[in-house]
């Protein structure tokens, strides 16, 4: 008896961005070979602008009714939440899939990327996730997998100096972006496939993170109970730098960051290493952008670091560290 094609259920958050869901979702249902059973869930994540009604409407006229289930969420939960409230629907027996294909609305899967993706997890039995190679639209490979963040890696990155950056390049969090194929700490959550039971064993997404270090935060609590992480290579996906935001290559890098990214760094750290080890990590980035500063200054050139770096680190992440926060229980 031939065994079953694997089950994937792919998930698709959207927040105002409806028209790269739908092609999102066009460039996912191109699969016809039946090497795997697909269903495709898109979250509307509280879009203000009319996208749960165009959704709706473009899975009618488009005959996909029978392959993509829209989902429908009031308020804006975030990346982790929203995506945990299709897993828990999808947790029910008779529609629990093999693995999870997390994409973000602006990817684009190109070729047979889910083929290999599926292939590695299959292949090692000990993997927990599987994340695609990233290329922009100039056809360029970019950042897909990393280390986890730590203190010399906080600093070297903040401090963004040559002689800094070869010194600790072993801490360094990003990994080169032709990074070959293998077991990394994590990947991004743009393009990743994960095994439904190594998600369920975790209990899905950290609730307390609204936007931003939830996949990393997943990928370490994966590790943390035995899951190996791993970069596919071969598996290449598009992914349309800006679509989402309209901010391009060094405006992405500078611009300054919502109050809730620092918080979900603050949440991060605080659970990856502890009141004292977040407190460090946070002083350590603030030292390196001071770094920043004053050698991007002396060069006659902005600093790369976000707008307001080291006063909002301050205001959202080291006071609330030193002033006795801490994260709420997990529900």
């Amino acid at each position: 008896m031939e065994p079953h094609p694997p089950r994937v259920s792919v998930i698709v958050v959207n927040y105002g961005t409806a028209g790269l869901a739908l092609e999102a979702v066009a460039s996912v249902l191109e699969r016809t070979d039946g090497t795997v059973t697909l269903d495709v869930h898109i979250l509307d994540n509280g879009s203000p602008t009319g996208d749960a009604k165009q959704l709706a409407e473009a899975i009618a006229e488009r005959g996909w009714l029978d392959r993509v289930h829209l989902h429908i969420s009031s308020d804006n939960l975030g990346f982790g939440r929203g995506n945990n409230l299709v897993l828990r629907a999808l947790s029910e027996p008779h529609r629990r899939p093999d693995f999870v294909f997390l994409l973000n609305p602006d990817a684009r899967l190109r070729g047979p990327a889910l083929d290999h993706l599926v292939g590695c997890l299959l292949e090692h039995p000990k993997a927990g996730v599987a994340g695609a190679r990233l290329h922009d639209m100039d056809g360029n490979a970019s950042t897909s997998a990393f280390r986890f963040p730590g203190l010399a890696g906080e600093f070297a990155e903040a401090a963004s100096f040559g002689p800094i950056t070869r010194c600790l390049g072993r801490w360094r969090i990003p990994l080169p972006a032709e990074l070959p194929s293998g077991q990394v700490d994590w990947v991004t959550g743009a393009a990743a496939l994960v095994r439904f039971d190594a998600l369920q064993q975790v209990d899905f997404f950290e609730p307390g993170f609204f936007l931003y270090y939830e996949e990393v935060d997943l990928m370490r609590r994966l590790g943390e109970a035995g899951w190996e992480c791993r970069h596919v290579a071969e598996a290449v996906v598009d992914h349309v730098e800006g679509a989402a935001t309209g901010l391009r290559g060094v405006e992405v890098g500078q611009r300054r960051r919502p109050a809730y990214w620092y918080q979900s760094r603050r949440l991060y750290f605080y659970r990856s290493h502890g009141r004292v080890g977040a407190i460090a990590c946070a002083l350590a980035a603030i030292s390196g952008a001071g770094v920043n500063h004053v050698h991007s200054r002396l060069r006659g050139r902005r600093p790369w670091i976000p707008d307001r770096f080291i006063r909002d680190s301050w205001i959202h992440m080291l006071r609330p560290l030193l002033t006795g926060w801490t994260p709420p229980q997990r529900p």
